[in-house]
């Protein structure tokens, strides 16, 4: 029955031994494996087995980690202290480096971003130091990750999470900013007045040069219009002046024609010469200028105008009762009557 007991005993100890050499690798793990105290190998995620009290096997997390690196106060180039704080982000790239390289990696990498962080902010002024945390990323994490190559780790960025000044130097940075600000309003508004003065200049320029071109383009079409209607009116006239030359010529010719059909005798000519001396001297003219061959005709009228008297005062043997004047060139004539030239009011000139 002891005998029994103690094969039991032997098998659960031996079961429980086996089981200890079993070990299982996270996925985002790797396993180190150290035999007797020294390096063996690298293992892959997954079921292993070891040796037990022969092999230890040493996990390593491989995700990427992060590092918050404590705040701590840093001088700027301009003697301004700032409070500054970080954080780091990591991964493992040689879980054998990370391991036997460096104590403690966590305690090292803040340390080692600290000091790095002192010096990348203290060569800047405090105004660019705000303004620049990308630049102070950049070059942080390629301090960092150059320095953390030799344990195996690879840092992936760095991110600065405040840069605080004092209270006195961020009160004179808001009166800065306000002072800032209100000198940009002043400017802002002063162009804007400049720019609108500019514009309505502009404008009334170029209304001014429109209404000048708008009242040139009028006045020559206004002139071009009345010369138009001028060229038209002389081309009416003329037009109505060679239509009454050529009516007055027609009838010239007519009346002409008219004459010589009829066959007119002296004595006819003699009356309408009469007639036309009795419309020129109407009264309106004191001088009338004949022709000198127009004695003879008046010497032809005379004797029609006593042919004519004689006809009427004769007896029944037609003599006259007065003496005849001669007939002929020397022949009397009797005064015209009032508006004949010679009249009362008319002065005949030959």
């Amino acid at each position: 029955m002891a005998a029994v007991i103690v094969l039991a005993v032997v098998a659960l100890l031996l079961l429980i031994v086996a089981a200890s050499g079993v070990k299982i690798i996270r996925p985002y793990q790797k396993g180190l494996k150290e035999r007797l105290g020294r390096y063996h190998s690298t293992m892959e995620p997954g079921l292993r087995l070891i040796i037990p009290f022969v092999d230890k096997l040493v996990t390593i997390d491989m995700r990427e980690q992060v590092v918050d690196v404590p705040p701590q106060e840093v001088i700027t180039e301009d003697n301004v202290v700032v409070t500054v704080d970080a954080v780091i982000y990591y991964e493992a790239t040689d879980p054998r480096r990370l391991v036997y390289n460096v104590a403690n990696f966590r305690l090292a990498v803040t340390k080692l971003a600290q000091t790095n962080l002192r010096n990348v902010v203290g060569d800047m002024q405090l105004d660019e130091a705000l303004t620049s945390r990308d630049t102070i990323n950049t070059r942080l994490r390629e301090i960092l990750d150059d320095a953390t190559d030799k344990w195996g780790v690879r840092v992936v960025r760095v991110e600065i999470q405040r840069i605080e000044p004092p209270p006195d130097v961020v009160a004179a940075m808001h009166d800065q900013m306000k002072a800032e600000r209100q000198r940009r309003a002043v400017v802002t508004e002063a162009q804007g007045t400049r720019e609108a003065a500019i514009t309505r200049a502009e404008g009334e320029k170029q209304s001014n040069i429109l209404e000048a071109e708008g009242l040139k383009q009028r006045q020559i079409l206004e002139a071009e219009g009345e010369a138009e209607a001028i060229e038209r009116v002389a081309d009416a006239e003329r037009y109505r002046r060679q239509t009454v030359a050529e009516g007055e010529a027609n009838a010239v010719r007519n009346v002409y024609g008219a004459i010589h059909e009829g066959d007119p005798t002296p004595d006819l000519v003699a009356i309408k010469y009469l007639e036309a001396l009795q419309a020129v001297a109407d009264g309106r003219a004191t001088k009338i200028f004949l022709p000198t061959e127009m004695q003879g005709l008046f010497g032809t009228v005379g004797g029609l105008a006593e042919l004519l008297t004689g006809r009427g005062d004769s007896g029944a043997d037609g003599i006259d009762d007065e003496p005849r004047a001669p007939a002929g060139p020397s022949a009397a004539v009797p005064p015209p009557p009032p508006g004949v030239p010679g009249g009362p009011r008319s002065e005949v000139v030959t």
